[in-house]
């Protein structure tokens, strides 16, 4: 059997979840689009953002080609990035392009939830269940998004996260991150491939999920983890900062994040220029 939960979008872009059943005889259970392939191998459209797979006892290979629902020239340029489930197993993950295979996970690489990206133009996935006796307590298990720069600026947590945001990032930052918050920064941990900080925040402009959650009912205050990639050195600093960044498979990961006084400074400047690219409520 396979489950797949979905994110669809509207016109708008606006996002909500719907799960999904296929059965292997092929019958639909809520719309999820397949077809038949040769040798047994069935093919599965994702038309959504963001969602998840799993696939219960596996045996045999299906061909999973994710479609945004919309076609635009940005579509070719996006990523798509797969995170495994810590139980996943029982089948090896390629990348398929016009039948040519590339190995993209083995089974014994699942486990550790790692993720992995690449264009969307490199291929479909191929998922090859490995043959076994006994596939009663076997699931292959991913969480899937599709990301892409539609602004034209590189996205810094995604791209080179070390490197400082310019004066046009940071303003462009605070009207189209997942996240964007004032507070400062608690405690910094180095974990074995990311730094996370500890941050308290004051000032919750937006988030794209619950990543920061409030410290009670009656205190306007919110508290979180932010990671970075432990190559870049996050240290503990004093001060307010404006926190910017992306929310990745429910984590939420630094972009930009200067102090608190220099965006001010900057947004204020841009404000009496009138090229400030959208309004931020700074009383």
């Amino acid at each position: 059997m396979l489950l797949t939960k979905e994110c669809l979008l509207d016109e708008e872009t606006a996002c909500w979840c719907h799960p999904w059943t296929w059965r292997p005889n092929g019958s639909l259970m809520s719309g999820l689009t397949h077809e038949g392939h040769t040798r047994d191998v069935e093919q599965v459209y994702l038309r959504c953002s963001q969602g998840s797979l799993e696939w219960l006892y596996p045996t045999g290979a299906i061909i999973v080609n994710l479609r945004p629902n919309t076609l635009s020239p940005a579509s070719a340029r996006l990523t798509v990035c797969i995170k495994p489930s810590a139980h996943s197993s029982a089948t090896n993950i390629y990348l398929d392009l016009n039948g040519r295979l590339r190995l993209l996970l083995r089974e014994q690489d699942q486990a550790s939830s790692k993720v992995h990206c690449f264009g969307i133009q490199e291929g479909a996935l191929f998922i090859e269940a490995i043959p076994r006796t006994d596939i009663s307590r076997r699931v292959t298990a991913f969480q899937y998004e599709l990301t892409s720069n539609v602004h034209g600026v590189e996205e810094p947590s995604l791209a080179d996260p070390c490197q400082p945001c310019s004066d046009a990032e940071v303003l462009l930052a605070a009207c189209t991150k997942d996240f964007v918050a004032r507070g400062s920064i608690r405690q910094v941990q180095q974990e074995e491939e990311h730094s996370s900080a500890s941050v308290d925040i004051s000032r919750l402009y937006r988030q794209k999920t619950q990543v920061f959650v409030p410290g009670g009912p009656r205190v306007r205050r919110w508290s979180g983890h932010i990671k970075m990639p432990l190559r870049c050195g996050l240290q503990s600093r004093e001060g307010q900062f404006l926190f910017m960044g992306t929310v990745r498979f429910g984590e939420a990961w630094m972009g930009c994040a200067p102090p608190y006084k220099d965006f001010l400074r900057l947004y204020r400047q841009a404000l009496s220029q009138g090229s400030n690219p959208c309004h931020l409520d700074t009383d």
